[in-house]
């Protein structure tokens, strides 16, 4: 009998330095480890207890991201030269598990919605594969019944990778859906975004880790 839809949030453990290394550039690499942190704890809140199976995919495999996020959370070390091969092992081991559909984001969009989850979810009743594009030419949420190997010979972190993607869908004869497009925060400019739509309330539900970093950073210098 198939089991709940998981869904599948890809993070890395968040040493400084080593994660939002765009956006450290612009804000330094400490700023930007808080950034990440403040995502991860609004993303929990979000989505620990909903009816889709919450699962931390995260990286590195060695680290002890099991202990950032609430006790009985599952989390799995992602296994893979690079991501696209990551993801890949994300799927192959979740629809071994027996899940019926699986979808999966990064954790730079804390500010997904929960209807584009809703429709990516639906669209896989008649599609193969659910894609959410990004603004840079990437994509935010990717969402498979089947492990389609979407992922080879793409070269993830590029503006090519939603085009390449596409491509090696269409050339496998796989039906794709798109969900709404949005941006994942990825430089000082895409803070700056996602800071707009707290302060205006186009953000819904508000993320009030991250709001409250923010915030507390107004009127501060460095």
């Amino acid at each position: 009998m198939p089991q709940p839809v998981a869904f599948v949030i890809m993070a890395r453990y968040p040493n400084v330095g080593m994660v939002k290394t765009r956006l450290g550039r612009s804000i330094g690499a400490e700023r930007a480890c808080l950034v990440y942190q403040a995502f991860l704890r609004d993303l929990e809140d979000r989505f620990g207890r909903k009816s889709r199976a919450l699962i931390w995919a995260f990286h590195p495999p060695e680290s002890n991201f099991p202990s950032l996020v609430a006790a009985g959370t599952r989390c799995v070390p992602q296994a893979g030269q690079d991501l696209g091969e990551r993801m890949h092992g994300c799927f192959r081991l979740l629809q071994a598990e027996g899940f019926d559909k699986v979808i999966l984001i990064g954790a730079d969009v804390p500010h997904v919605q929960e209807q584009w989850l809703d429709e990516a979810e639906a669209a896989l009743d008649g599609s193969d594969v659910v894609l959410g594009p990004t603004d840079d030419g990437g994509y935010y949420l990717i969402a498979m019944r089947e492990p389609h190997d979407v992922f080879t010979g793409v070269e993830m972190s590029t503006p090519r990778v939603l085009a390449e993607t596409l491509a090696k869908a269409a050339a496998a004869r796989l039906r794709v859906h798109l969900v709404p497009p949005t941006f994942d925060v990825d430089d000082a400019g895409d803070l700056a975004r996602l800071r707009e739509l707290l302060a205006t309330g186009g953000c819904e539900p508000r993320l009030p880790h991250t709001a409250r970093l923010l915030k507390s950073w107004d009127g501060k210098k460095g």
